[in-house]
């Protein structure tokens, strides 16, 4: 319901005028807010509604969360929230732009920038990249490096709580059937049965933070030619105190179900080799399912008051259950490890194979060289010195890729090794956990022509993990050995090829 006081403020953003402009002013409504487009601003208004959730009922409730949203979002997209204008009336009873007298609204303002750089539209225009994707999910882990952590919270009664809403959303709507929202109710109990122990020690040790709260692809922008999170929740810091995963699995959520698995699969694993989770990779499918059905229930609840829209709103809704009860199946968890020289293609293969792997988001990769200068301390991208490789550091090296492959085998999820694994020692290690969990193991070699490694090898220009140059090649061809017991694949053909191959030599065992 729109108060006077906001219709007389609403009236006073749409007016050109107000701006100095002559063009009218676009107007973007949400379920809580509005954002007036105009010219090189944007200003974000709260509506003056009071839900469960959210109390904007009065101007002074309205003022404090947009200063609190200008706090929050302004650390993570410094340069596009610029400030908070108080909406007042003068003498004559107008509107207008005051520090001084009675608030009766309030708005950020914001830079105004192209709706084409926000996530969703980029990925609807496939112009997301490995590289833009890498560098969102650093993004992200810093951010969460640095957000508060909540005291004396439970993440497994946080997260039963989350499930008690769903389960009253699904009871206001007309989309499922009673039996079906019952049975899939108690596959998310079973779930969260399974890992409440895991989530009340990630809880216990300081993996619930203030986060962002909302983290899919509409509220993430490039600025400035990098990517920021903005439009974070701020009006409530219980909904947005949760377990990073569950921040971060938003995000995978949302990539997932647009049809860019190869993203939630690069962004999971990019977020895993650069944050201090390892043991919670196997909670990402139950996570992305709640963020699953959070959205089926929300738009099944629209879709009950729509009128011009209420089929396709009904079809998105059910789209978002069926993706939940895929990502609520349990799979068979299996080990890939794929060895070959310095440009064989091995970590393309793993990053194109990954996906297709155990339950979305995929399969995490362990890879050699991001072992390597995790070890180190350095980013993926950083070239370490030759003494980094000495045969004993390697070792230390394909120890700790056998044990991050035993942590995710342990708890039911599938790993793609990726090394050189010329050494028998270090094909037999990595084999290992597989064969004491029962676990299912493919041993892929690729196999080049040396001409086509060096052309490969020579042809790097930088920005990857791997630091083998023709020098390391040429080491590596000396000492090849024989003995390869590994199936072998042809390294030249088409990726799309050498993963039908694999996928289809897994499936036949």
């Amino acid at each position: 319901m729109i108060v006077d006081d906001q219709r007389a403020a609403i009236a006073f953003l749409s007016d050109p005028k107000s701006h100095g402009l002559d063009a009218p002013i676009e107007v973007i409504e949400t379920h809580i807010s509005r954002i007036f487009l105009a010219g090189e601003r944007a200003y974000k208004m709260k509506k003056a509604v009071k839900l469960p959730y959210v109390d904007f009922s009065s101007a002074p409730l309205r003022l404090d969360a947009c200063r609190k949203e200008l706090e929050l979002n302004g650390a993570t997209a410094p340069g596009l929230y610029l400030g908070v204008k108080r909406l007042v009336k003068d003498k004559s009873g107008t509107v207008c732009f005051a520090e001084d007298g009675a608030c009766v609204d309030a708005v950020v303002e914001m830079v105004r920038f192209d709706q084409d750089l926000l996530f969703d539209r980029l990925a609807a225009a496939n112009k997301l990249t490995d590289e833009l994707m890498t560098s969102t999910a650093r993004m992200i882990v810093l951010f969460h490096q640095d957000a508060v952590v909540a005291q004396g919270v439970d993440g497994a009664r946080q997260m039963e709580s989350v499930l008690d809403i769903n389960d009253a959303g699904f009871a206001t709507s007309t989309v499922f059937t009673e039996h079906e929202v019952a049975a899939f109710s108690q596959l998310f109990r079973d779930m969260l049965q399974r890992h409440a122990e895991r989530l009340r020690q990630r809880s216990a040790a300081g993996k619930v933070r203030r986060c962002h709260g909302d983290l899919h692809l509409r509220n993430i922008c490039l600025l400035d030619g990098h990517p920021r999170l903005f439009d974070c929740i701020e009006f409530n810091d219980e909904i947005a105190t949760v377990d990073v995963l569950y921040d971060l699995a938003f995000l995978l959520m949302d990539l997932w179900y647009e049809g860019h698995q190869h993203f939630a699969n690069l962004v999971a694993n990019r977020y895993f080799d650069e944050s201090d989770n390892e043991e919670g990779f196997m909670l990402l499918p139950f996570l992305l399912a709640v963020r699953a059905a959070v959205r089926a229930h929300v738009i099944a609840t629209q879709a009950e008051t729509a009128t011009a829209n209420k089929d396709e709103l009904r079809a998105e809704a059910r789209r978002y259950f069926e993706l939940a009860r895929e990502l609520l199946e349990t799979r068979a968890p299996r080990l890939i490890a794929l060895g070959g020289l310095s440009g064989a293609g091995k970590t393309t293969v793993a990053e194109a194979l990954a996906p297709h792997i155990g339950v979305p988001p995929g399969a995490r990769i362990v890879e050699s060289d991001r072992v390597r200068k995790a070890m180190h301390g350095v980013s993926a991208e950083t070239r370490l010195p030759k003494a980094a490789y000495r045969p004993e550091i390697s070792r230390k090296v394909y120890a700790e890729m056998v044990l991050r492959t035993d942590i995710i085998l342990a708890d039911g999820g599938s790993v793609v090794a990726d090394a050189v694994f010329d050494d028998l020692d270090h094909r037999n290690a990595i084999e290992a956990p597989a064969r004491h969990r029962n676990v299912q193991f493919d041993g892929l070699w690729l196999d080049a022509d040396p001409a086509l490694l060096w052309k490969r090898v020579s042809g790097r220009r930088g920005g990857g993990p791997s630091d083998a140059n023709v020098e390391v090649l040429e080491m590596q061809l000396a000492r090849r050995s024989s003995n390869m017991t590994w199936h072998k694949i042809e390294a030249r053909q088409d990726i799309e090829v050498i993963c039908q191959d694999i996928l289809a030599r897994s499936a036949s065992k």
